[in-house]
């Protein structure tokens, strides 16, 4: 038997330097396949370059689960590690392999105690360092790397390793070391036994309970090895699912759910990997059973949640009815953001106010994750970016602490918005980037492809426009094949909104325009509805405002009964560029006046932006000039160079030219945007553009296209000048 691996996170402040086969290799397999491989190889470069060659067609795309049998990942490399290890004297062998059973896949610190136990002489190490596979410290054995540790374990025979185990079980007495001595218990047997079985099922439920979900798995797993009966074996099979995926190890759940029906956990699996519809059809056969039994247990509010995010993912209102008509039917309670969206959707607006409200008013700290995300969608959809924020920074921070990391990257997706909206373009780009990898080390392609989405509005806002439309369309190729209406309405909305900074107007109201015709899976109700002020925009700049004025309209009747500050700000400034020359002044100082109640600063500088333009226009020479340089200063501390340079053309149109932008005394982190910051600090680690970019899952000629925007806006020319500004700016 092999023992199971749990791929080790990867540091993502110093990536493994890439070899010429991995490069060459990553550069065939798509962004989230790379990071998954890195991951399961434990950072190794030419384990990496091994596991790539072997993987199957459908492997390589994502479709198949990646391997998570040791020999499978790398055999070459284990079989060099393993021949390392048979040459040492057979006395070394077994304190090694003792060492290796201790620490994986459930780590007991029973080394100590077994060597005493057993009267071994650790002396015998000595043989082992001396090769340069492994030395004593405090608390144990240093093994060289994950391989050589694999390694060790797999040399011992059957009979050797079960020895260990015993061993490590008879010493494991403290009663919070029971679930590592359940696990040495089980993995000691040497056939089926219901009683094990029945222990490591237990142990499994008090680790997972305890935020230790790595374990709970194993011991879930091993118990299902140890069941004589099927279809205990399957739910056990099915428990060690959920705790594989929960703890961010999606290769291994997926393949172990591949080995049992459960229509929860396919769910739950396609919500976050794979085709959307499918997955709210799934979670809500799940939902139906418990419904049916007259109770309302947390699965089955839990499964309604999912089921809800799954519709939200597609843009699908029918299926959020459905969802609707389910919970009442089988009396399930249904989350606030479910009912609140139907009631929205169905034009009851004043009910979808109340239900949202309470819905987000669930954003205590220390909450549930699920509830804290939806949660933050609720405030999302009623304005309020400060409460939805908090919700969102704080369902992170409880998955976190819960030991449920696959949540996090779910959470940040939403946190987005927020960032975006109140003109925190670097500290959201940093933090969605961050969360992209670990969407992908996680496998969790679907929340990848929407954080995508995500660093396309970035880059529109900060005009880095081949990083928008890279991403954009890395984002809406991948929505729209597996039906993610609400990444691919996203996108399309940062190329609209690149066209509007740009003064492309016609082309952003196309593109806006569309996004009302995109059915389910295409679009979202939701993402036109919150484009509406910039299709307004777009639309009077060509002199199309007839639809217009029916989207804003209904803009405006949303606006008015939740009462948010910014949209109904952003109503008033739809209503100025709607009114003809000198009307539409008070509606701008209106929405000025809304603004500085609100949190969206930089809708703010666009609405000041456009005033002054309407001022100028209306010759009103002064008080144009105030209104534009204040647009002017916070497009600079926003990072927004193209909405600065329409500015800046306004103020010339009055005579009154403004500087340009001065580099200043500013550090490194203020000059350049977040994405840029990065790409540098690589470069001046002496990583090539092919690294960089396979590290980024961005083209090598996006990497030079930023490292060209570094040289620019540092005033630099050369690698050499980079290495010297990182160095003086990490020194200060």
């Amino acid at each position: 038997m092999v023992t199971p691996v749990n791929p080790q996170p990867l540091d993502r402040t110093s990536p493994p330097r890439l070899t010429g086969d991995w490069r060459q290799q990553a550069a065939a397999l798509p962004e989230g396949v790379r990071v998954r491989v890195l991951r399961a190889v434990h950072g190794d470069p030419r384990a990496a370059a091994e596991l790539a060659a072997r993987l199957t067609d459908r492997q390589a795309t994502g479709v198949q689960p990646l391997p998570t049998d040791p020999a499978e990942l790398a055999p070459s490399l284990l079989r060099e590690r393993r021949a390392e290890i048979r040459a040492l004297p057979d006395d070394t062998r077994l304190l090694l392999l003792l060492a290796a059973a201790d620490q994986y896949p459930v780590p007991t610190d029973a080394f100590p105690r077994a060597v005493m136990a057993a009267r071994l002489d650790t002396r015998l190490l000595d043989a082992a360092e001396a090769a340069g596979i492994a030395h004593a410290g405090a608390g144990g054995v240093v093994f060289r790397d994950a391989w050589t540790r694999i390694a060790a374990y797999e040399t011992g025979s059957p009979a050797d390793r079960r020895d260990v185990h015993r061993l490590l079980a008879r010493v494991l007495r403290g009663e919070d070391e029971m679930p590592g001595r359940s696990w040495h218990r089980g993995a000691g047997a040497v056939g089926p036994s219901a009683r094990l079985a029945a222990e490591l099922g237990a142990a499994a439920g008090r680790a997972g309970d305890a935020g230790r979900l790595p374990v709970a798995r194993a011991l879930a797993e091993r118990a299902a090895a140890l069941n004589p009966d099927p279809s205990g074996r399957s739910r056990l099979l099915a428990r060690a699912a959920g705790y594989a995926w929960r703890s961010g190890d999606g290769d291994r759940a997926r393949r172990l759910a591949a080995t049992v029906s459960d229509d929860a956990l396919s769910g739950v699996l396609a919500l976050r990997a794979g085709n959307a519809t499918e997955a709210f059809d799934a979670l809500l056969m799940g939902v139906v059973p418990a419904g049916a039994r007259g109770v309302d247990p947390p699965g089955a509010a839990h499964l309604l949640a999912r089921a809800t995010e799954a519709a939200i993912y597609t843009g699908d209102i029918r299926r959020l009815r459905e969802a609707a008509r389910v919970a009442d039917r089988h009396g399930v309670v249904a989350p606030g953001t479910l009912t609140g969206l139907v009631a929205a959707f169905d034009g009851r607006y004043e009910d979808a106010r109340d239900l949202l409200k309470a819905a987000a008013g669930r954003c205590g700290p220390g909450g549930d994750p699920t509830v804290l995300i939806h949660a933050g969608i609720a405030a999302l959809l009623l304005g309020d970016h400060t409460r939805a924020a908090t919700a969102t920074v704080r369902a992170a921070a409880a998955a976190r602490a819960q030991g449920t990391p696959v949540t996090v990257p779910q959470a940040m997706e939403f946190r987005a918005y927020a960032d975006f909206w109140t003109g925190r373009p670097r500290a959201g780009e940093a933090a969605a980037a961050d969360a992209l990898w670990q969407a992908q080390a996680t496998g969790q392609d679907n929340g990848a492809c929407h954080l995508q989405a995500a660093l396309a509005m970035f880059a529109a806002l900060t005009a880095d426009a081949e990083v928008c439309r890279e991403r954009a369309a890395t984002a809406r190729s991948y929505a729209l094949a597996h039906g993610l209406g609400l990444p691919a309405a996203l996108a399309q909305w940062a190329l609209a909104f690149l066209d509007l900074g740009s003064g492309r107007f016609a082309a952003a109201a196309a593109r806006l325009r569309a996004l009302a015709g995109f059915g389910p899976g295409h679009g979202h109700r939701a993402i036109r509805h919150l484009a509406t002020p910039h299709y307004v925009e777009a639309a009077v700049r060509t002199g199309d405002t007839r639809v217009a004025r029916v989207a804003h309209a209904d803009y405006h009747r949303w606006a008015s009964t939740v009462r948010s500050p910014d949209d109904l700000a952003l109503s008033a400034r739809c209503r100025a560029l709607l009114a003809p020359g000198a009307e539409a002044v008070d509606h701008y100082r209106t929405a000025l006046d809304l603004h500085s109640h609100g949190t969206r600063d930089f809708e703010r500088a666009r609405t000041e932006l456009l005033f002054g333009s309407a001022l100028r226009r209306l010759r009103r020479r002064t008080e144009a000039r105030d209104r534009l340089h204040s647009a002017l200063e916070a497009f600079d501390s926003f990072g927004a160079p193209h909405c600065a340079a329409q500015a800046r053309t306004e103020l010339r149109a009055l005579g009154t030219p403004a500087a340009p932008a001065q580099p200043g005394p500013e550090t490194l982190t203020a000059r350049l945007t977040a994405q840029q910051l990065l790409v540098a600090r690589m470069a001046a680690e002496g990583a090539t553009n092919r690294e960089i970019a396979a590290r980024l899952a961005l083209s090598p000629r996006t990497i030079d296209h930023h490292l060209r925007g570094v040289f620019t806006r540092l005033g630099i020319r050369s690698r050499i000048e980079l290495v010297r500004l990182i160095a003086e700016s990490e020194a200060g």
